[in-house]
């Protein structure tokens, strides 16, 4: 059978953002700024920077802005060139023109594992990478395109995982029970376990950091068969969890360095990370430190 080239990328944004109100009462929570950009912009750069053509967002009846970001507006643009500040855009302008967007909504808030299957159709039977809209990882190689050699190599659903030694740590995160393989960093997922307690967390310290995967068609229809998880809504980690029972699942320890900007306190994390990164803001952070 020859190889499908992953070329879609699906990312669901259609959360409320309720921990950042009043903030995100008129402004989508994955629009909040990193530095200069929107943390949203960053998983895209990532999808892109990974090969990914075409990316599908998942989003709802508030989330106008996201399509207004990614979107060209010539007479902004114009005015900027008149007044020497075209520059500032220009990263944002190149990046749009290296893929296309599409858009669909989700119509109520019934989970992830939901929000994903309104883009099935889009999608269809080609294999996909999927994000949310909350996680920022930096890597020197986009995560997605390393787990895009392993899905090339072998052909089957991935998704990114870190390995952390602190158990108390990972009883934060859902966590991967998997065997190693004989590939680095390359392990076979048995089981995803959310939020386990400390004496039940993962043998080999796999968490999942950032929600990045590869995925295969098979996805939809775990999805459809999911009944109401918690809360009552169809959730990924669960149509995952009936999929690595079933068949091959692998989960690749990515190298990179992840970042959750789901809450004031971790979008602070993210945005000193990438501060002290550029030299005069590291200057300017060690004076009032």
């Amino acid at each position: 059978m020859p190889k499908e080239k992953v070329r879609k990328g699906v990312i669901v944004v259609a959360g409320l953002g309720t921990r950042f109100l009043p903030a995100t009462k008129a402004m989508p929570k994955e629009m909040l700024p990193v530095l200069d950009k929107p943390v949203l912009q960053y998983i895209v750069e990532e999808m892109v920077e990974s090969g990914i053509e075409q990316i599908i967002f998942v989003t709802s009846s508030q989330k106008r802005a996201i399509e207004d970001h990614f979107d060209r507006n010539k007479d902004f643009e114009a005015f900027l060139k008149s007044k020497g500040k075209l520059d500032r855009l220009q990263p944002l302008i190149d990046l749009t023109s290296k893929v296309q967007f599409f858009y669909t909504r989700q119509s109520a808030p019934l989970g992830n594992g939901h929000a994903l299957l309104c883009a099935r159709h889009f999608v269809g039977d080609e294999p996909f990478a999927f994000s949310d809209g909350d996680s920022i990882i930096d890597a020197k190689t986009p995560v997605i395109k390393q787990l895009m050699k392993v899905y090339n190599r072998h052909q089957a659903p991935v998704i990114g995982v870190q390995r952390i030694e602190d158990r108390a740590a990972m009883t934060k995160y859902g966590n991967v029970f998997a065997k190693q393989e004989k590939e680095s960093r390359l392990y076979k997922v048995q089981k995803f376990v959310e939020k386990p307690a400390e004496k039940n967390t993962s043998p080999h310290g796999l968490i999942i950091g950032g929600m990045r995967y590869i995925f295969t068609k098979d996805i939809w229809k775990m999805l459809e068969k999911q009944g109401n998880g918690k809360d009552g809504e169809i959730w990924v980690a669960d149509a995952a969890n009936e999929m690595a029972r079933k068949k091959k699942f692998l989960a690749y320890e990515y190298d990179g360095q992840y970042f959750d900007t789901g809450n004031k306190g971790a979008l602070l994390t993210a945005t000193l990370h990438f501060a002290q990164k550029d030299p005069a803001l590291k200057e300017i952070i060690s004076s009032h430190c």
